[in-house]
């Protein structure tokens, strides 16, 4: 029995440094922490930023009139459909390409994702995994795609829009993004966006443009020098999309911090949180005050818009301004917001759901206010609204003016005038409802 002891002993003696070695091998928290935290604000973030594609949806629906809400409907799941097929096909490898010119390159194609069981052992980690940040990165150009929509209800072909958008998300949002978050021409010059506000909202709103102008107002909104109100169909239903939209926002611009690994990392999370709820609820109360002195009474769309159009304000730079400087600047975007639909209106340039107000020239001003908070130069901001606005406004119009001429993009007269539901699709949102 004695024997018996000292053996086992011994054995256990000797399986110990091998044991010790294998606890020294396993990487400390320390070590695969950033990794896992900034993953888990990749995915977390996404699928918040996802949850935007449920709003512009809602938003959409309610805004246009109820013989046309399938259509919109349709749109805004083919569109996310086919940007995540895009994306993963060309789009992520055009932005990310790697070491290239700064202007343009095509990197990997067909993304590919890390093998199932990663270990850390196994890999030399990045600071977050590549199937997270395909994944965060993916919803952006989604929501691209989904400010286009909006624009150009109610009178535009389902085929040659979604051809569009194959296009915008695989080819030229891709392409400009690259100038910015891929390390290209305009990221060297100093140019700062932090988390789109003209990177994806600008760039959606100069497609939306462009397709407006080729494309033509509503039959009945410009009549005889008078503009028309065709009010939306369900503005419940636009309310809720609003709502929606803001808490997705929380991912759009919180998990573009791009890091959650530290205190600092994730307590600058907290605060862009914070400052992108304040310009929010600024520019939503500016349109309230705005709208209630211009026409003696508020009204709600220009209120859902101002919300929106602070978000897209304080996108730019939702960190290093203080709680009063995001008022500030959403503030101005709802502003912005209240002035310029109307000013649209009496260019004849139709927006349904108020888009191009919201995303393009909101936009364009939160890329500027960067400028107040020492995060770039006046001159870089500049150049890179610039650069963005001709890029994707000329090769839109192209790529509408081809569209037009090849398959054309408007519906018949009376196709518009009976609802693009029945016309284009043979089904209605609200079948036991007279058409409005």
């Amino acid at each position: 029995m004695t024997n018996l002891k000292t053996l086992a002993i011994a054995g256990a003696l000797t399986v110990l440094p091998s044991l010790a070695l294998a606890q020294d091998a396993a990487p400390s928290f320390d070590e695969v922490g950033p990794y896992i935290m900034t993953t888990l604000l990749f995915l977390v973030g996404g699928f918040l930023v996802f949850w935007m594609a449920a709003g512009f949806a809602m938003l959409e629906a309610g805004l246009v009139r109820s013989k046309n809400v399938t259509m919109q409907l349709t749109k805004n799941i083919a569109l996310f459909s086919i940007a995540s097929i895009m994306y993963w096909l060309c789009g992520y490898g055009i932005m990310y390409p790697g070491d290239f010119n700064g202007y343009f390159a095509v990197g990997d194609l067909f993304t590919s994702l890390e093998p199932v069981g990663l270990a850390a052992a196994d890999a030399d980690l990045g600071y977050a995994s590549v199937a997270s940040d395909f994944f965060f990165q993916l919803m952006f150009v989604a929501a691209t795609a989904s400010i286009v929509s909006g624009a150009l209800a109610e009178r535009i072909k389902l085929w040659p829009f979604l051809v569009f958008v194959v296009v915008l998300t695989g080819v030229l949002y891709p392409i400009s993004g690259s100038w910015q978050w891929g390390g290209g021409w305009l990221s060297e010059l100093g140019f700062s966006d932090f988390a789109g506000s003209t990177v994806v909202h600008s760039v959606g709103g100069w497609a939306a443009l462009a397709g407006a102008l080729i494309l033509g107002p509503r039959i009945g909104k410009y009549k005889e020098g008078r503009i028309n109100p065709m009010p939306g169909s369900n503005l419940a239903l636009a309310t809720l999309g609003t709502f929606i939209l803001w808490l997705g926002w929380f991912g759009f611009n919180g998990g573009s911090q791009l890091a959650a690994g530290t205190v600092g990392d994730i307590t600058d999370v907290g605060r862009i949180f914070a400052n992108t709820n304040m310009a929010a609820a600024s520019g939503a109360v500016a349109a309230l005050i705005l709208t209630q002195l211009m026409y003696k009474k508020v009204d709600l769309t220009m209120v859902l818009n101002g919300a929106l159009a602070g978000l897209v304000s304080i996108t730019a730079e939702p960190l290093a301004p203080s709680l009063l400087g995001a008022l500030l600047i959403g503030a101005v975007g709802g502003l912005i917001v209240v002035i310029t639909v109307p000013m649209l209106d009496k260019m004849k340039i139709d927006d349904v759901v108020g888009a191009i107000p919201v995303h393009l020239f909101a936009g364009i001003w939160g890329t500027i206010a960067v400028v107040f908070s020492g995060s770039a130069t006046l001159g870089a901001q500049l150049t890179g609204i610039v650069a963005y606005g001709v890029f994707t406004f000329v090769a839109s119009l192209i790529l509408w003016f081809i569209l037009k001429s090849v398959m054309g993009i408007r519906v018949g007269e009376e196709e518009e005038i009976n609802g693009l539901d029945t016309s284009e699709l043979g089904m209605e949102a609200y079948p036991d409802f007279s058409k409005g």
